[in-house]
């Protein structure tokens, strides 16, 4: 039953996020056009969930958040009153990194042939479609920024704000893609089996996919920035829940959970994390230096 309301909560909020954000905004078919984009991003995951529950597996939930992203940004662009390039480089920029971390995500899950997320879970319905439903409200959060921006297109502009923010995006999502394609080459050699890595950005970061990550959705919220008025402004809860979902619920916890299990008593291990910084990248302090 505590399982139920909490998914409830969560799917209030999303539409709540989205009707709030959408007041001012343009309207079809009497609805806010963002928040008929919060409506589909769950709707998307629920259908999704029917056959993936019928076959009690969960290789295609990250390939369905990605789907989810680019669903919903086509319909925000499609039912706004304008286009205009700021805009669609907006959308160009999250259709870039849905289209790269979903297939990684997938292809990953499709090698290992499970993610280890959902083993308790996937047999689990209430559980199960949780998940979905959770995933949904990650997609409505994570585009507030953006939805506000697409559907009050005519107010963008080339700005010193939509430049700056432009910068970080592509620091964040270059930062993100070297992280990921690091550790996937120290994971395929076999040499490595068993062993964490810490070389390459991961010299100077425990988490450097998840700075990354956390860099690039800052970015678009600051692109939007100017044209934030009233209950706009609810959309900064992008970078704000990007950053609280990393750092303290399912990203780096999470991880590092796994991690001390792993090499809790490993003294390599036990200096790696000891003199070298969790998130933002820094030069690793040297083994005389105290933490």
């Amino acid at each position: 039953m505590k399982a139920v309301l909490v998914y409830g909560i969560a799917l209030a909020i999303g539409l709540g996020v989205g009707w709030l954000i959408g007041l001012n905004g343009p309207m079809w078919q009497g609805l806010s056009v963002t928040f008929l984009c919060a409506l589909v991003a769950f709707l998307i995951n629920w259908i999704v969930f029917i056959p993936s529950w019928l076959g009690r597996t969960e290789r295609f939930y990250d390939l369905t958040g990605a789907a989810t992203y680019l669903s919903v940004v086509v319909i925000a662009l499609s039912l706004s009153s304008t286009m205009t390039l700021p805009g669609l480089i907006i959308a160009a920029m999250v259709a870039i990194w849905s289209l790269r971390l979903g297939g990684m995500l997938f292809l990953r899950v499709s090698r290992a042939g499970e993610d280890v997320r959902f083993a308790q879970i996937k047999t689990n319905f209430i559980r199960f479609f949780g998940a979905w439903t959770l995933q949904g409200l990650w997609v409505v959060l994570t585009l507030a920024c953006v939805l506000v921006a697409l559907t009050h297109q005519d107010e963008l502009a080339f700005n010193a704000f939509f430049i700056v923010g432009a910068l970080l995006w592509a620091i964040g999502f270059v930062c993100e893609v070297v992280a990921d394609n690091q550790k996937s080459q120290f994971k395929a050699n076999p040499d490595n089996r068993g062993k964490f890595i810490t070389t390459g950005l991961w010299s100077w970061s425990q988490h450097p996919n998840y700075f990354g990550e956390i860099l690039l959705w800052t970015g678009i919220a600051i692109m939007t920035l100017p044209i934030l008025e009233g209950w706009t402004w609810i959309a900064l809860i992008s970078p704000l829940f990007v950053t609280f979902l990393l750092t303290k619920v399912s990203g780096i916890p999470m991880l590092d959970d796994i991690a001390k299990k792993r090499w809790g008593d490993d003294p390599a291990y036990i200096a790696y994390t000891k003199n070298t910084s969790k998130l933002i990248p820094m030069p690793p302090r040297s083994q005389g230096e105290t933490a």
